[in-house]
């Protein structure tokens, strides 16, 4: 196993309390797949340096730990621009969904699709995510919504892991939509989606267990039948929360010590409340907001009063946001949720690992961590929220290996 030197750079590692974490003239050893020491130059010790058997000089580079997208949906088959433009014309989200559109359409297209071609489509948007940092991912099904359809989609995400240097998490998002089998019969379909569960966990294909907790999703009720189901299989759950109204979904799954609740435009107080009492994770998904053209703004203030830790994500998906750049997505948090870049950063990295209970392996530099970390042409991270729509990413580095350049270089996304 080599012991390798990454020398010359400056280093964002959002380890200590200093901000950023950061490191003039820093220097990392990486060993395998691990962090052996991240520091000053100078300051390294001489055991660490009389082991070292390659180095690499990163031309006073800035460095971060590699972003973890935390909320996707990357497997999935069809385009729903006309919808997009059907909401231009006036259409509301639930109005398209209730007309059989939104989460139904990439349904029927991704049924009619093959497994090999929905792992080709992730993997165009997976190399997407990476020529821009990303070296973790959360990927929900939900686009299925069968056994057999919501089986293949997880199948397909975890075969990422197999053909891209990438950390992926699974997330069992059954309770998505009501597929149009169940018409009229939600509760059957929860029933459904449970005993899926259960096979497919027994498969090794659940990390995680998400639903949709809306008017146009499932109520609280329903959810808490979902909740019940992973609680019984000790799988840890997430919920998509509060995005289009208040259903008081945080409160209830903070209540089984959620990882995370994402969206959040109307979070209440209550719900604030009890995601601060158990740890809770909030995931704030910009893209989706200024997708949808929402007005309702995240209780942000208070996130921050409470404690609650805030992470980030693409929330890539066909419908409300079809993006596969985390860092437009940084510039959109900090403009349109005004976090502060620092803010922005954390909730890509040290939050969004919280948010996949990773957080003693990924999401900052330092020794015993996994060794993932972009090299960026930027002289601060700061630098590259404040611009969007450029490609600064110099090199990634996924568990120790240099990613090749050529894995996302002119990377062309299929829909």
């Amino acid at each position: 196993m080599q012991t390798e030197l990454w020398r010359n750079a400056c280093i964002a590692t959002f380890h200590d309390g200093e901000p950023w974490g950061w490191i003039e003239q820093g220097a990392m050893v990486t060993a395998g797949d691990t962090m052996v020491w991240v520091g000053a130059l100078s300051d390294m010790p001489a055991h660490i340096k009389s082991n070292v058997t390659r180095e690499h000089d990163l031309g006073g580079a800035c460095v971060t730990p590699g972003l973890i997208d935390c909320h996707t949906h990357l497997v999935y088959a069809g385009n729903r621009a006309r919808e997009f433009e059907l909401r231009l014309q006036g259409a509301t989200y639930e109005e398209i969904a209730r007309a059989g559109g939104g989460i139904r359409s990439t349904v029927a297209a991704s049924r009619a699709t093959s497994e090999d071609e929905l792992l080709a489509l992730a993997g165009t948007r997976a190399r997407a995510l990476m020529s821009e940092g990303v070296t973790t991912i959360e990927i929900k099904s939900g686009y299925g919504l069968s056994e057999m359809d919501e089986g293949r989609s997880l199948r397909v995400a975890r075969k990422l892991a197999d053909v891209l240097p990438l950390t992926i998490r699974t997330t069992f998002l059954g309770a998505h939509a009501v597929p149009p089998e169940f018409e009229g019969r939600s509760d059957d379909y929860v029933d459904a989606v449970c005993a899926w569960m259960s096979k497919l966990h027994a498969d090794g294909l659940i990390d995680a267990v998400d639903a949709f907790c809306e008017r146009v999703g499932f109520s609280i009720v329903q959810t808490r039948r979902v909740f019940d189901a992973a609680t019984a299989l000790n799988l840890p759950v997430k919920l998509h929360a509060e995005q289009l109204s208040d259903q008081g979904g945080a409160a209830l799954a903070a209540s089984y010590n959620a990882l995370s609740c994402d969206h959040l435009e109307y979070l209440s107080d209550a719900g604030v409340d009890a995601m601060a009492a158990c740890g809770t994770v909030a995931v704030l998904l910009p893209g989706a907001y200024y997708f949808l053209r929402e007005t309702q703004l995240p209780p942000i203030t208070a996130l921050r009063e409470k404690g609650v830790p805030i992470a980030l994500a693409t929330d890539h998906n066909p419908g409300t946001s079809p993006t596969l750049s985390p860092l437009l997505m940084m510039n959109m948090a900090c403009t349109l949720f005004r976090l502060t870049p620092e803010e922005a950063w954390r909730g890509f990295t040290v939050n969004a690992a919280r948010a996949l209970s990773l957080q003693d392996t990924h999401g900052r530099l330092r020794a015993g961590f996994r060794a993932d970390f972009a090299v960026w042409d930027a002289e601060h991270p700061r630098d590259l929220v404040y611009r969007f729509g450029h490609h600064p990413l110099r090199q990634l580095v996924s568990a120790g290996r240099l990613v090749d350049s050529a894995t996302f270089e002119h990377n062309q996304v299929k829909n």
